[in-house]
């Protein structure tokens, strides 16, 4: 018998109407079972949807379930904010006076609001890397010739997974990740994340990042949580500034702001802006 549940779909990382990742969040889903969630899923046909639930541990104010199009991912950053975001707009109300608790498929992720956001920016803390460090010679090789580029170009590169599966590439500058025109044929399953630095005066951010995920059914992702966070993990502090914007989503039209910060502990946080743009119910 199909049931009815209210449903939000969030723009994240937006900086304007329609700029960001939307993500559709369907509450209550306690009752659907892991068909529903994947065909409904298949359905949005976005980057990723996501489904609340009661949380199973009392640290936790509510559990998340992330799936793509083509599967379920234990963690992804947008949809952690997006979802964050509509559990309080409908009333949610955790069990910390200053930040959310998540439950997911890596365990539990912190959400608070950014002071510098002017009290509405939700930020999640990194989770640690599942993989990091050096990439080999022939993931390496694979990576080139999947962003159709010289090895030589690649200036470095390193695993940055936090559940996905990332492994990040950084090239020259941020012109050369823009004229990226990646083939996805020779991704052979890798997930792969591009960033290169602006100049001074070239935007209002400071590195741009481009995201491939063509083994979930997402070919370019428009703005990725989860990746700046690896990114951030790898490079604030050191060849970023412990503090900084990533710009991305500008290949598809977008204008995605991703606000990355390395605290005084070295926890690397990561936040966006998003607002809700529809509101109603879903039958499942």
């Amino acid at each position: 018998m199909p049931h009815t549940h209210d449903f939000r779909q969030v723009d994240v990382f937006a900086t304007g109407p329609l700029t960001g990742n939307p993500v559709a969040v369907v509450h209550d889903a306690d009752g659907l079972d892991d068909a529903q969630m994947a065909a409904f899923a298949r359905w949005t046909n976005l980057s990723e949807t996501t489904f609340l639930l009661r949380p199973t541990t009392p640290d936790a104010d509510y559990r998340l379930r992330i799936w793509t199009p083509g599967g379920e991912l234990p963690f992804a950053g947008h949809p952690t904010l997006g979802t964050a975001h509509a559990w309080l707009e409908a009333g949610g109300v955790p069990r910390s006076a200053d930040h959310v608790v998540q439950e997911c498929g890596v365990g539990l992720v912190t959400v608070r609001r950014e002071p510098d956001g002017g009290g509405d920016r939700l930020a999640f803390a990194a989770p640690p890397l599942r993989r990091s460090g050096a990439v080999g010679p022939e993931d390496l090789a694979q990576i080139a010739r999947g962003l159709r580029v010289s090895v030589a170009q690649i200036e470095d590169a390193a695993w940055v997974d936090n559940g996905p599966g990332w492994v990040a590439a950084r090239l020259a500058d941020a012109a050369a990740v823009l004229a990226v025109e990646p083939d996805f044929a020779a991704f052979g399953g890798l997930k792969i994340g591009v960033v290169g630095a602006y100049g001074p005066g070239e935007s209002d951010a400071a590195v741009e990042v481009r995201a491939f995920v063509p083994d979930i059914g997402v070919a370019e992702d428009p703005v990725t949580g989860s990746l700046n966070a690896g990114l951030g993990q790898w490079l604030a502090g050191g060849l970023l500034p412990a503090s900084y914007v990533a710009s991305q989503g500008t290949a598809l039209g977008r204008r995605g702001r991703v606000h990355v910060r390395r605290d005084d502990h070295g926890a690397v946080w990561v936040g966006g802006d998003a607002v809700t743009t529809i509101v109603g119910t879903v039958t499942l």
